[in-house]
């Protein structure tokens, strides 16, 4: 199969100890960094100015070889507080420019010392907008990056890495991600200068949160209005979370095709709903939630990931600016009478919020909680909490 694809070199380097090899043969040549190895997966291009840490640690990145837009990553190094999860899934990170060394009070590692540990594949010295405007026009390609010190490596064994790798349609990512058993938050609730992360010590409320893949800064979130959480495994079952006495069940962001996660999920999910239970569900959560209520879903040409995406408000009419990373959408088209569209993008026009008529249940496309991003959408917690409130006066335990 490689023998039909010409390989094309866009970038020349006396000596290249990085590269990067597409699924049509395009290879780009660059300066290692990070980890020594190679790694596939899909490229996808993140927006973002700032939060390069943040986004590497996000679970939802599983699966995918991420390249900055933003020419100055690793400028303020990194730090054992800005981390989404606890092992790092991203397969690997594209840069413009050399990693500097760091400036800010709260650093404790270069950024390319923070990758090698946590062995991540990096390339800088690469035309990223190049890249991006490629992945724009012909959709998230396939592809493989390498670092080698002595700069040796095989392009037709790249290419066949980048051709043979299956791509995220189909795959469930989800369970790789999650938590294989339950646990509860440690109640540190988000960070704030010249504090850091404060300790919840009131737990007026019991949130219930299923793992696809969740980050740290959703569960600060909660503790910040006064919820014990309790995480669980993505495979859980009704019972078994509804056994635990939750107020309310949070549905988490995470990698993957929501049809690949929803052969398992799905039926719980559905369970729940007709529990009538508060329901709020987040990026994949979002997703799986559309699917439970009996819409579709579809991969996306190049996905929203960045950290300035508007989204409007169809209930109030207000526009918020978001911060988005997903490759999937729910499909407009055919969308069940239940299911009410709050929010929608200014980008593409896709859907970015649904709400269930007649339940308490909720979904946005998009992370409220940010981390990087900004706090426009903070109020979503707000009203999760509205209905988780009403719940437990309802329920009383």
């Amino acid at each position: 199969m490689t023998n039909n694809i010409k390989v094309k070199y866009t970038n020349s380097f006396n000596f290249s100890s990085g590269i990067l090899v597409l699924e049509n043969g395009l290879v780009l040549k660059g300066i290692g960094l990070g980890y020594q190895g190679t790694t596939t997966g899909e490229v996808c291009f993140n927006t973002s100015l700032t939060g390069y840490q943040e986004i590497i640690s996000d679970p939802s990145y599983a699966g995918q070889i991420i390249n900055f837009t933003f020419p100055h990553i690793g400028n303020v190094g990194t730090n054992n507080e800005d981390i989404e999860s606890d092992k790092i899934w991203t397969r690997g990170v594209i840069f413009n420019s050399e990693i500097t060394s760091p400036s800010n009070y709260r650093s404790l590692k270069n950024l390319d010392e923070w990758l090698k540990i946590n062995k991540i594949v990096g390339v800088t010295g690469l035309d990223t907008r190049s890249l991006t405007n490629l992945i724009r026009e012909n959709g998230a390609p396939k592809g493989t990056i390498s670092f080698n010190k002595k700069g040796k490596f095989n392009i037709k064994k790249l290419l066949k890495n980048s051709i043979k790798w299956p791509g995220l349609n189909g795959l469930d990512l989800a369970s790789e991600v999650s938590t294989k058993r339950n646990y509860k938050w440690i109640g540190l609730r988000t960070w704030k200068k010249n504090i850091g992360f404060k300790k919840n010590k009131k737990k007026s409320f019991k949130i219930v949160a299923i793992d696809y893949g969740i980050k740290k800064n959703i569960l600060r979130y909660f503790s910040n209005h006064n919820c014990e959480i309790i995480i669980v495994p993505c495979k859980k079952s009704s019972k078994e979370i509804l056994d635990l006495k939750p107020h309310g069940v949070f549905l988490s962001n995470g990698p993957g095709d929501p049809a690949a996660t929803g052969k398992y999920s799905i039926k719980t999910i559905k369970e729940l709903i007709n529990k009538n239970i508060p329901i709020f569900g987040i990026c994949l959560g979002h997703q799986l939630l559309a699917l439970s209520l009996n819409a579709k879903t579809k991969k996306m040409k190049i996905g929203h990931r960045g950290a300035n995406h508007p989204v409007k408000n169809l209930l109030n009419k207000k526009v918020e600016i978001t911060s988005q990373n997903h490759g999937f959408e729910v499909v407009k088209k055919n969308l069940p009478r239940n299911i009410l569209i709050t929010h929608k993008s200014l980008f593409d026009d896709s859907i970015e919020g649904i709400k269930l008529k007649n339940k308490p249940v909720f979904s946005v496309q998009y992370h409220p909680e940010s981390n990087p991003g900004p706090q426009d959408s903070h109020y979503l917690f707000d009203e999760f909490l509205k209905d988780v409130k009403k719940y437990a006066k309802k329920k009383r335990y």
